[in-house]
């Protein structure tokens, strides 16, 4: 009994460590594909010659890099004729997201940067897509949301109930604004809210730069915050026209005459080869990820947050 136990006992682990080494094996595959090389995956055409590349802003935006790289990569590679900058993201930080709309900007000067809307496209995806020439979004897309959002938690009656008492040293009156154990001043409010109201404003010149001719009256009316259909962007200006990712590449395709099969790849720069440390650099890149995105509460965002049941955002 005690062998049939052990025997047991062993066949149990043995199979363990296979599933282990199955799954180790699975886990470094994975990565080895993520990591390895390259810049473009196509989808089907036989008579390639001209293409339009696609360059994705997935998600939260937390920093520009990735998607200014990925538009260097398009501009630099001399197949590509032009560019569709593929939107499905709530928005993000404000800066990273200024930085992508001014790559964008550059690069259509000398190759066309048009913008098709997925699921979401808000706020901060809704300013870089407005960087392009010319914006397509699905008539069920959610877009708009155009305004700058800023949160802090009051926690005091909540230190008082757990009999926690902070202390804050600072040196400036507005150096603690947002401290979560004390309410903001009224002097805080007006500071943050003056902070706010220039960078809306920022985000509504900036649509303006481009799409001035477009917007169907005052443009102050439709960045309030409130968010729109594509069919009803399409309404006062803020996207150009209903259609698809695909409908809009062939229509690209054919008004700028590439030659060859109609061909959409999506460009993405990959680190080269499988490495610890590149696996580690990836690990580290996503932990920092989920840090910033917890702390963005304290910072101006174009970030649309939704408390809407049955939509997911972030």
């Amino acid at each position: 009994m005690s062998f049939q136990k052990t025997r047991g006992i062993g066949w149990l682990l043995f199979m363990i460590l296979i599933m282990f080494f199955a799954f180790l094996f699975f886990a470094i595959y994975t990565i080895k594909s993520a990591l390895d090389g390259t810049q473009l995956a196509e989808l089907g055409a036989k008579n390639i010659k001209d293409l339009i590349g696609v360059v994705e802003v997935k998600g939260v935006i937390m920093e520009s890099q990735k998607v200014v790289e990925n538009l260097i990569s398009a501009e630099k590679n001399p197949k590509v004729k032009a560019i569709i900058l593929r939107v499905e993201s709530p928005g993000g930080a404000v800066a990273p997201t200024q930085e992508i709309y001014q790559e964008i900007l550059r690069i259509d000067k000398i190759k066309p940067v048009y913008a098709s809307m997925g699921t979401m496209a808000t706020s901060g995806g809704y300013y870089v897509a407005a960087a392009t020439r010319k914006i397509y979004a699905n008539p069920g897309t959610l877009t708009g949301s155009i305004g700058v959002l800023m949160q802090f938690m009051d926690l005091s009656k909540l230190y008082d109930f757990v009999k926690i008492a902070p202390e804050t040293l600072k040196s400036g009156d507005y150096k603690d604004a947002g401290n979560p154990s004390r309410a903001l001043t009224t002097k805080e409010k007006e500071l943050l809210n003056s902070v706010i109201k220039g960078v809306h404003q920022q985000f509504v010149n900036d649509i303006l730069r481009v799409r001035k001719d477009r917007i169907v009256g005052d443009l102050t009316a439709h960045a309030q915050g409130q968010l729109f259909s594509g069919e009803s962007a399409r309404k006062v200006g803020l996207i150009d026209q209903e259609a698809s990712l695909w409908e809009a590449g062939r229509e690209i395709h054919r008004e700028l005459k590439l030659q060859g099969d109609f061909q959409l790849l999506y460009v993405k720069i990959q680190k080269k080869g499988f490495s610890l440390m590149n696996f580690l650099d990836s690990v580290e890149e996503s932990s920092s990820s989920i840090k910033q995105l917890l702390s963005l509460k304290d910072i101006p965002l174009f970030l649309y947050r939704n408390d809407l049941n049955g939509i997911v955002v972030n």
